[in-house]
């Protein structure tokens, strides 16, 4: 048994404080918010964020961060992107020597390009950290319906402990040592997301959707391979595996958002509407600034950012990307 800290009580955390207490570990959840707290330990459950899915009487809730760190073998790192830097920064001084820090968010830094686990080595260098991540909704996890998901790590020892820690007969973990690739394949996905929720919500069909996701993950991995992540990472389950879930999921806050869109509604009306944070929105400026920093074309990423900031019709969007110059599907094949 270990002692766990989920830091952040949204959906994702919320799910992960389940499971791992079902594993068997003490777990502590924290949250900035007072009246989350509040309402987490009267309710045993997260009304707002993960209804009908009961947290045990022995979890511990707490808005004293001190208390979720100190002690702790393992952070979980659950805040929003936006979040992770100024919540980094917070922990870095209650944060001992090789404490392991698993970041289970998603998304780039939109002014330094940074990925969520760079950005807690800057702000924490004493930690250790790993990340998490796979086509895994909050939504499924909490409930024990079935789920496979990638632990990468920089040494092989913290992936097999948190393998260990994480995985039961309906979490199954993979582990690898491609953290960027793990990242990048997380971030991005949730850009083409949107432009898959996008066509849906011009009422495009099947074949749309399946151009998007498979013109997407060529994408993705195209800026992943030239940044230093793995090909391989972006054929697996943190590459075309998330990327499938989340284009094709109502669960996904990212496709709901751009369904939105499409219907009419601006980025901000539709973020107001789905009431959660739409990761993508936050990582799509940030792809486009990686795009012009390693000279990759991300034509599906670059409409997404045209609809989203630049006042960009969804439709027209589309026809950008249908009349854009003939290509060779895969230039690296011979005749």
């Amino acid at each position: 048994m270990a002692d766990i800290s989920i830091i952040g009580a949204g959906s994702w955390g919320i799910a992960l404080a389940v499971l791992l207490h079902k594993n068997g570990h003490q777990v502590t959840v924290w949250s900035a918010i007072e009246a989350e707290i509040k309402m987490l330990q009267k309710e045993h459950e997260h009304k707002d964020k993960l209804p009908g899915v009961r947290l045990p009487e022995d979890m511990v809730f707490t808005t004293d961060l001190e208390q979720a760190v100190k002690g702790a073998e393992v952070m979980v790192l659950a805040v929003p992107s936006p979040y992770t830097r100024s919540t980094s920064h917070s922990m870095a001084s209650l944060v001992e020597e090789g404490q392991v820090i698993v970041n289970v968010a998603k998304g780039i830094e939109e002014k330094t390009l940074l990925t969520l686990s760079q950005i807690i080595e800057e702000e924490i260098p004493q930690a250790n950290v790993a990340v998490l991540s796979g086509p895994s909704h909050a939504e499924e996890v909490g409930r024990g319906i079935p789920t496979t998901i990638v632990v990468g790590a920089k040494d092989k020892e913290t992936a097999e402990y948190l393998q260990n820690i994480f995985m039961n007969e309906v979490f199954r973990v993979y582990i690898s040592p491609d953290v960027l690739g793990i990242e990048l394949g997380a971030a991005l996905k949730n850009v083409v997301a949107l432009a898959a929720g996008i066509a849906d919500g011009l009422g495009y069909g099947d074949n749309t959707k399946a151009a998007l996701i498979t013109r997407g993950i060529t994408e993705i991995a195209r800026l992943g391979v030239a940044m230093g992540g793995k090909f391989e990472t972006f054929c697996g389950l943190t590459g075309i595996g998330d990327l499938i879930v989340t284009c094709a999921s109502m669960h996904s806050r990212n496709r709901r958002a751009g369904i939105l869109i499409g219907q009419g509604y601006t980025m901000k009306q539709a973020m107001d509407e789905v009431k959660m944070v739409v990761e993508g929105v936050y990582s799509a400026k940030a792809a486009m600034g990686l795009a012009k920093q390693y000279d990759v074309q991300l034509p599906i990423i670059e409409q997404v950012n045209a609809v989203l900031f630049e006042g960009q019709l969804a439709d027209e969007a589309v026809k950008n990307l249908m009349l854009r110059d003939k290509k060779i599907e895969n230039p690296l094949l011979p005749w």
